[in-house]
C-alpha cells in the first residue's frame, strides 16, 4: 500500500500524557535531593552532589556523594524535614516533624572528580558519559507538547488551591492523566482525562469530582473538556492512604513527567540531586534551549536535538538536530548555527545558562520544562535569546 504524502498531517489519533503532584512518593524524594543541593549550592557556587533520597512510612533515608562544605552534612535531616513541611505532609503516616531521617551522604569519589578537576573552563570534561535529549514543538504557547503541559497545569491549580484552604479536604499526593485528540500534528481537545487525589475517609468519590473539575476545566483551552463519561476522578473509587505512607519513593523514578510526557525521546538519565557538572541536568537542559529556540525562530514546528558527551571530555561528541520535516534550514546547517551560538561544552553550557546557582527545588515538581523564566535566573533554559543569532 502507497501511503499519500497528507497522510501524517491529516491523520486523527490519541495521545496520553500524565503528572503527578509535588506529594507523589517519587517527587517528595526529587524536593528533598533538589533541597539538599541548593543549600549547597548557596554556600559555594561549584559544590559537588549526587543525591539520592528514599521516602517511606515516616521515614527518609538520604545517600549519595557531596564536595562542598563539611558543616552542611550535619544539617541534612533538618533540610529534608522543612521540603516535607512546605509540601504539607502532616499525616500519621507521614508527617515532617515525625520523620526518621538516616543519613548515609559522603564524600565524592576522586576517580570521578578527576574528570572535571583539574582542567577549567572550556577544557573542563563532563562529569560523566551519556546522551540528553531536548525537544519543542509549536502545540503550546509555551513550546511544549500539549499532553504533559496541560497534565502539569490541571495538578498546578488544584495544588495551588489545597496550600490557599480553597481546598482544605484533599491531601498532596495527586496525579492526572491527560488524552488528547489530534489531527495531524495539532491537539484538538481531551478526549479523556483522569485526576487521583487523596482524600479523607468520610469524603465520597462524587464530592471529590465535584471539587477537582473546575480545576480540571480552567485548565483546559475553552471548549477542550472530555464528555463527562471520560472524565475519571480516584478511579478505584477511594485514595485515602496516600504519599510515602501508601507507598515508597524514589529520586529520579518520574523522568518522563519531569521532561516531555512520552512525546519526545529521553536520555535515561534522571535530574534531581544532581549539580550541574553532570550533563544528565545540564545538557538535558541546553538541549531544551537550544531545540527551543530553533521554534521559536520559526525555523521549525518541532525539532529534537542530542548531545553525547564522554566522561572528562570537553567537546561534545555528537550534536544531532531533527526537525521532523517541518524545517526551514537543512538540518546540517542549523546544527552549525547552534554551535555558532552556544558554546557546547560542560563549562560552556553551564556559564551561558548560569546553572551554579540554587535554582533547582522548584523545578522538582511540575515539569523541568515550559516554566516562565525567572529573574533569580530560574529556569534559564526557558528563555528565547538565541533567536536573533539562529536566525
Amino acid at each position: 500500500m502507497t501511503i499519500s504524502s497528507d497522510f501524517y498531517t491529516t491523520r486523527e489519533f490519541l495521545f496520553t500524557s500524565e503528572s503527578v503532584a509535588e506529594g507523589h512518593p517519587d517527587k517528595v524524594a526529587d524536593r528533598i535531593s533538589d533541597a539538599i543541593l541548593d543549600v549547597y549550592l548557596r554556600q559555594d557556587p561549584y559544590a559537588r552532589v549526587a543525591l539520592e533520597t528514599l521516602v517511606t512510612t515516616n521515614r527518609v533515608v538520604l545517600a549519595g556523594e557531596v564536595r562542598g562544605p563539611d558543616f552542611l552534612n550535619k544539617n541534612l535531616p533538618d533540610i529534608a524535614r522543612e521540603a516535607v513541611k512546605n509540601i504539607g505532609y502532616e499525616q500519621g503516616g507521614f508527617h515532617w516533624n515525625n520523620l526518621e531521617i538516616s543519613n548515609y551522604v559522603h564524600g565524592q569519589s576522586a576517580d570521578i572528580a578527576q574528570g572535571v578537576d583539574g582542567k577549567g573552563g572550556a577544557t573542563e570534561g563532563a562529569g560523566d558519559q551519556g546522551i540528553m535529549f531536548g525537544y519543542a514543538c509549536n502545540e503550546t504557547p509555551e513550546l511544549m507538547p500539549a499532553a504533559i503541559h496541560y497534565s502539569h497545569k490541571i495538578l498546578r491549580l488544584i495544588m495551588e488551591a489545597v496550600k490557599a484552604g480553597a481546598l482544605p479536604k484533599l491531601g498532596p499526593d495527586a496525579k492526572s492523566q491527560v488524552t488528547l485528540v489530534y489531527k495531524g500534528n495539532t491537539p484538538l481537545r481531551a478526549h479523556s482525562v483522569v485526576v487521583s487525589i487523596q482524600h479523607p475517609e468520610n469524603m465520597m468519590q462524587a464530592e471529590v469530582r465535584a471539587l477537582v473539575k473546575p480545576y480540571v476545566e480552567k485548565a483546559l483551552p475553552q471548549g477542550w473538556m472530555c464528555e463527562e463519561k471520560e472524565f475519571y476522578v480516584n478511579p478505584t473509587g477511594k485514595f485515602v492512604i496516600g504519599g510515602p505512607d501508601g507507598d515508597a519513593g524514589l529520586t529520579g523514578r518520574k523522568i518522563i513527567v519531569d521532561t516531555y510526557g512520552g512525546a519526545a525521546p529521553h536520555g535515561g538519565g534522571a535530574f534531581s540531586g544532581k549539580d550541574p557538572t553532570k550533563v544528565d541536568r545540564s545538557a538535558a537542559y541546553a538541549a531544551r534551549y537550544m531545540a527551543k529556540n530553533v521554534v521559536a525562530a520559526g525555523l521549525a514546528k518541532a525539532c529534537t536535538l542530542q548531545l553525547a558527551y564522554a566522561i572528562g571530555v570537553a567537546k561534545p561528541l555528537a550534536l544531532y538536530v531533527n526537525t521532523h520535516g517541518t524545517g526551514e534550514v537543512n538540518e546540517i546547517e542549523l546544527a552549525e548555527r547552534l554551535r555558532k551560538a552556544i558554546d557546547l561544552s560542560p563549562w560552556g553550557l553551564r556559564q551561558h545558562l548560569k546553572l551554579h546557582r540554587p535554582i533547582y527545588e522548584r523545578t522538582s515538581a511540575y515539569g523541568h520544562f515550559g516554566r516562565a523564566p525567572e529573574e533569580d535566573g530560574g529556569f534559564s533554559w526557558e528563555k528565547t535569546d538565541l533567536v536573533d543569532a539562529l536566525k
